[in-house]
């Protein structure tokens, strides 16, 4: 994992206006004003590298989640390490038991617009609105061998879950 790419989405999610006007030069106006409601409503975030299995930690008032952070100039990232599995399988777990949403932020480089994809991983027992916004973020896909895989594709835009959790402003509230 690249700490360029980690850099880029702690300085989003903490709503640091250079960091969010850079990443968002080349978006067209609708994700750009989508994007910056990031301003208003930012997050504690804090690097958990190591200690945690994930290597951030975004905090904020009404909700709060732990990320794992891939970056890859092709479409599709596979998880098929060992240690890649075990990575997961320890974050479904600690999530499940704390009832928080486990989320996996996926940069594809060299691309224009939004290039950042958010997924979640397959969790049971969330409540209230933990359950209704994990119901809007895609899932990774789990290959017939059962490997995790992100494909940008199929990701939540950054800025799509940005307007969602929007609490302050107009966004749709969870």
């Amino acid at each position: 994992m690249s700490t360029k790419y980690e850099r880029e989405l702690v300085g989003i999610l903490r709503g640091d206006p250079k960091v969010v006007r850079k990443a968002s030069r080349s978006m067209d106006l609708i994700t750009k004003g989508k994007f910056n409601k990031i301003l208003n409503d930012p997050f504690l975030v804090l690097r958990a590298a190591g200690s945690l299995g994930v290597d951030l930690a975004a905090l904020r008032g009404d909700i709060s989640f732990p990320i794992e952070v891939k970056s890859s100039i092709k479409k599709k990232v596979y998880l098929n390490s060992d240690q890649l599995k075990k990575q997961a399988e320890k974050m479904i777990d600690v999530c499940r038991r704390t009832g928080v949403i486990p989320l996996y932020a996926y940069r594809y480089k060299n691309v224009r617009g939004d290039s950042w994809r958010m997924f979640t991983l397959p969790i049971e027992g969330l409540v209230a609105r933990n359950r209704i916004l994990y119901g809007t973020i895609p899932t990774v896909t789990v290959s017939s061998g059962g490997n995790y895989v992100l494909e940008w594709e199929k990701g939540m835009p950054l800025s799509a879950l940005i307007d969602y959790l929007d609490y302050r402003g107009k966004g749709k509230q969870a």
